[in-house]
């Protein structure tokens, strides 16, 4: 059968299809087309800039941190490189496995790997993170061996910080860190140059001086670009700005008297502040026991931080800037002088001491060293009298003794220049409506005023609070802002800024007041309690011993039913400036739990002075028995301060007979102005 076509219908149905295939072709190249012209043309610049940095990579490049140095020069915190195994999480697929087999090539403890799960936790996925950190040049050359086997894995050169002295000084220099999550959190309020500047930065100052003076001695990064290959690997520098390293402090600090003082405490727990009153600087900063800053450099292990942590000494705790404790009678000549400011009471007036004090059903004691008598001012304050200063403070009141004590520096921050100072308590009516919370115990009862008087009750001081105090009478009323700092030192322009002790507005203390004072206070180390530890000093010195309670006693306890128990003792305090004439150091002391203040504290204080003074270093023996709560005025020959090493350091005996020509290096400065 034939069939018959329309070939007029086929060529028609044939030409559409021509047309239709004919525009979709058209259709598809004006996609191609625009689509060309978007990437080439619209879109040139946003791609030739991701191009661009595909080839080429701007890293940045980590100052050298600044120096920390004593006043003598000698170096706290420094800074070495070494060589760290790292992992870029992005670019490894299997995490776990990696890392097992790099246990294979290099030596990868437990702990390194916690710490590493632990740094993963806190970082960004885009950081490269140590799992191993100070490779040897042997362990180096293993892995770059095999490296084709780890993508993602590379050795970087690092910078770390050491602290050659360990121990020594540690609460007051501080550690720096790895920046944490909170700590990045907090810089997004930076503003966008000082954020900048810390691109590429890792660790930060946690504590301490690295803590308050973390602009100073960071630097200022620099930069490297680089052409890379497809690999990501550096080809060639195209242009580089070196960092700036950071800024050199100069401390006040002595930190041989540091290392002294600190070896003087031995085992015990306590804290020394010693002050230069002409001009606000910290002599040294003591508080015992200590720690290793050198542990938390690369990210402290969980066995050494749970046994700092836990540790009952709490060596963590920085007691000369956040321990606060009852003064005892060191708080006494601080009475006696708001007494003759307030005009409360003259130097010669006489009180019959009996031993005892009543008020509102209440007696007040004394201990069973104290002899009866009529006392005035100054033997009130040699003798240290209870009695005297019980009816001084039911005279004065809660509310003038706080008017009066508060410009001292005693219940404020002094303002050092480090921080997580704590206040203190310096009690008043107002202050404790604001300490409590039911109204009971809001409200000021008379009673509670005369243990005030000897230093007890509401009060509460850091050793840093008393020696700022102290240094305050020794000046005759002058006051600085303690400081820690004294010099910062731009290292590329050679050029030292003068860190000044900020000058506060002296008090108007009649210099007839403050030689009361200051004369009450030479009779105690003359007379009083701690006359035997300051027997054939070469200079002449004022003081006060004081014994504060611990713990609160129930009633009928007596203090001798819980001798037993030592943490539970009185702690012994002493207070003091020398020389008398012209004082150039005034000082505070804690030794928890220790007792009498003459039997452990007075005889640290002594000792520094003899360094500050005379430029004499203890004897071992004398050493030995300070440590233990066993000596007096110093035994043995005394060595020249600058013939003894620091811990762990030699003295070349070049360097020992240049010393010997020369001045005691420890000697503090003269106040500002003077000639150096």
């Amino acid at each position: 059968m034939v069939v018959l076509k329309n070939l007029h219908q086929e060529l028609s149905r044939f030409r559409v299809r021509v047309w239709a295939a004919g525009a979709f072709v058209l259709f598809c190249f004006g996609l191609l087309v625009a689509r060309l012209v978007w990437l080439q043309v619209v879109q040139y610049d946003s791609f030739a800039e991701r191009a661009e940095s595909n080839r080429i990579a701007v890293v940045p490049i980590v100052p050298n941190r600044g120096l920390i140095k004593d006043r003598n020069g000698v170096v706290l915190a420094s800074n070495y490189s070494a060589y760290t195994l790292e992992i870029n999480p992005e670019k490894v697929t299997d995490l776990d496995g990696t890392i097992e087999a790099l246990g294979q090539v290099l030596d990868i403890q437990a702990r390194d790997k916690r710490r590493f799960k632990r740094l993963l936790d806190e970082a960004k996925h885009t950081d490269s993170l140590p799992i191993r950190t100070k490779l040897t040049d042997e362990e180096v050359a293993r892995f770059t061996a095999q490296r084709f086997r780890f993508p993602g894995v590379e050795i970087k050169a690092r910078l770390f910080r050491s602290y050659p002295l360990g121990d020594v000084g540690a609460h007051l220099i501080g550690y720096i860190g790895r920046i944490n999550q909170a700590e990045k959190k907090a810089m997004d309020d930076w503003d966008e140059d000082d954020l900048a500047n810390y691109r590429g930065t890792e660790y930060i100052g946690k504590l301490g001086l690295e803590q308050a003076y973390e602009k100073e001695l960071h630097g200022a990064t620099g930069f490297e670009q680089v052409e890379t290959s497809a690999g990501g690997r550096a080809v060639r520098r195209l242009d580089h700005r070196p960092p700036t390293p950071g800024n050199t402090l100069n401390l006040s600090i002595d930190i041989k008297l540091q290392a002294l003082v600190e070896q003087l405490f031995g085992e015990r727990r306590g804290a020394l502040v010693a002050i230069d009153p002409r001009n606000g600087e910290v002599l040294a900063f003591v508080s015992k026991p200590t720690f290793d800053p050198n542990l938390f450099v690369d990210g402290i292990d969980a066995d050494s931080w749970r046994e700092l942590n836990e540790d009952i000494d709490k060596p963590l705790l920085n007691r000369a800037l956040r321990g606060t404790y009852p003064p005892g009678s060191t708080f006494k000549p601080l009475m006696a002088m708001a007494a003759l400011n307030s005009g409360k009471r003259a130097p010669g007036t006489v009180i019959m001491d009996n031993l005892t004090y009543s008020f509102g059903g209440r007696t007040f004691g004394s201990p069973e060293t104290d002899r009866p008598g009529p006392k005035d001012m100054r033997l009130a304050i040699v003798s240290s009298s209870n009695v005297y200063f019980y009816s001084l403070a039911n005279e004065m009141g809660v509310d003038l003794i706080h008017d009066q004590l508060a410009p001292f520096g005693l219940g404020r921050k002094t303002e050092i220049d480090v921080q997580g100072e704590v206040t203190g308590d310096l009690p008043s009516t107002e202050w404790k409506r604001k300490k409590f919370r039911r109204p009971e115990q809001q409200k000021w009862y008379a009673g509670e005023t005369i243990s005030l008087g000897i230093g007890q009750g509401y009060n509460n001081f850091t050793m840093l609070q008393m020696a700022n105090a102290y240094a305050t009478i020794a000046s005759g009323g002058q006051r600085f802002k303690p400081r820690l700092v004294r010099e910062i030192e731009d290292v590329v322009k050679h050029e030292q800024r003068r860190v000044a002790s900020d000058a506060r507005e002296p008090l108007p203390l009649r210099p007839a007041d403050v030689d009361v004072i200051r004369n009450a206070m030479n009779g105690v180390t003359l007379e009083g309690t701690s006359r035997q530890v300051f027997l054939g000093a070469g200079y002449q010195s004022g003081g006060k011993t004081g014994t504060a309670q611990a713990i609160g006693l129930k009633a009928g306890e007596k203090y001798s039913s819980i001798k037993a128990d030592e943490r539970k003792r009185d702690h012994s305090l002493y207070v003091a400036f020398a020389p008398l004439d012209k004082p150039t150091v005034a000082l505070a002391v804690i030794v928890e739990n220790a007792g009498w203040g003459s039997a452990s504290a007075a005889p640290i204080a002594r000792r520094v002075f003899d360094y500050l003074l005379m430029g004499q270093y203890p004897s071992e023996e004398d050493i030995a028995l300070t440590q233990k709560g066993q000596s007096f005025a110093p035994v043995g020959a005394p060595r020249r301060a600058a013939d003894v090493p620091l811990p762990g350091q030699t003295l070349p005996s070049a360097a020992i007979a240049a010393s010997s020509a020369s001045a005691p290096a420890s000697a503090p400065r003269p106040a500002s102005g003077a000639s150096r």
